[in-house]
């Protein structure tokens, strides 16, 4: 008798994979990379840092294999610049980053700590080392955001999270030019009563394009008793209209359970910003923050996730 669930990612047995204790200069807590492989096969990891402050920047790790031997910027990769963006005075937090062909770029989308809550912004670069910032592009409060890798009839396309109430939904914006942004539409809601994710829901890495669509990893978070649980589960969005959700899985698929994930600054939390596929276009390796705290490392397949939720 099979009376266990399928495990849909393996973790690293030697999680977490990078700590604040691994940095060259003094930080509280190493989280949520966007995460990204350069063309000599590098993978890169945008970081959030958070120092004894509270607030975040972004500094980049590098190996050669995705798994260890990380060589870790002696300094912030990308520090808040709040004289010339304002919107960036309590720090950036939780890179996306997507490669943008047409543009032969680099496009990070960022959380810009506002005085009035979270906002979505974007920079631009081809080294990560230098950045060219457009801004904010959804004002507060808004997060979990990434853009979708070319146009979509014509306009560039951004997922993202807006919070006009007590539960918080995943929307889709278009822009013909990157920086004015409109056709806003809602295109999942958080669903309600005692599901897994109740109270508010969000993207967690960029969209994955499949032959059968755009694959989805997002968290969902429950509030209990006890606070909150974040935990992920996947959607497919259709090619052409990726306003129109295909399907969404009924339960989640992975979620807090080691002593890494379970207790930190936030208990309970897993949130990965971002991924690498192998070059068998189907192993994924997930990079996600684990409570807040640290950066560990889980792997899977694009197939089996498809079929998964082809069976929810």
């Amino acid at each position: 008798m099979n009376n266990k669930y399928p495990e849909l990612f393996k973790r690293y047995k030697q999680n977490p994979i990078l700590t604040a204790a691994d940095w060259t200069y003094p930080v509280n807590s190493v989280f949520n990379p966007g995460v990204t492989l350069l063309q000599d096969g590098t993978t890169l990891l945008l970081c959030r840092v958070e120092d004894r402050n509270g607030h975040s920047h972004l500094t980049s790790a590098r190996s050669a294999n995705g798994i260890d031997g990380w060589i870790i910027d002696a300094k912030p990769t990308l520090m808040p610049d709040p004289e010339n963006f304002p919107e960036e005075i309590w720090g950036i937090e939780d890179p996306r980053i997507t490669w943008i062909p047409e543009l032969k770029k680099y496009a990070v989308v960022y959380t810009a700590y506002t005085r009035d809550g979270p906002g979505v912004a974007l920079a631009f670069t081809i080294d990560f080392h230098r950045f060219e910032r457009y801004g904010i592009i959804m004002q507060p409060e808004d997060k979990d955001a990434a853009l979708l890798p070319h146009c979509i009839g014509g306009n560039w396309a951004l997922i993202h999270r807006p919070v006009s109430s007590a539960r918080a939904h995943i929307w889709i914006s278009y822009s013909p030019d990157l920086r004015h942004w409109g056709s806003h539409k809602l295109i999942m809601e958080a669903r309600h009563g005692s599901w897994w994710d109740a109270n508010k829901i969000g993207l967690s890495p960029p969209l994955i394009e499949t032959p059968k669509g755009w694959l989805m990893i997002y968290h969902g978070v429950k509030q209990n008793a006890a606070g909150c649980i974040y935990r992920l589960g996947l959607a497919l969005f259709d090619l052409k209209k990726p306003e129109l959700c295909l399907k969404r899985s009924n339960e989640w698929m992975f979620g807090p359970q080691e002593p890494y994930e379970k207790e930190g600054d936030v208990n309970k939390v897993v949130f990965p910003c971002g991924y690498t596929i192998a070059s068998d276009g189907d192993t994924i390796n997930l990079y996600y923050g684990a409570a807040d705290m640290s950066i560990a490392l889980a792997t899977g397949s694009i197939k089996e996730l498809l079929l998964w939720l082809d069976n929810q």
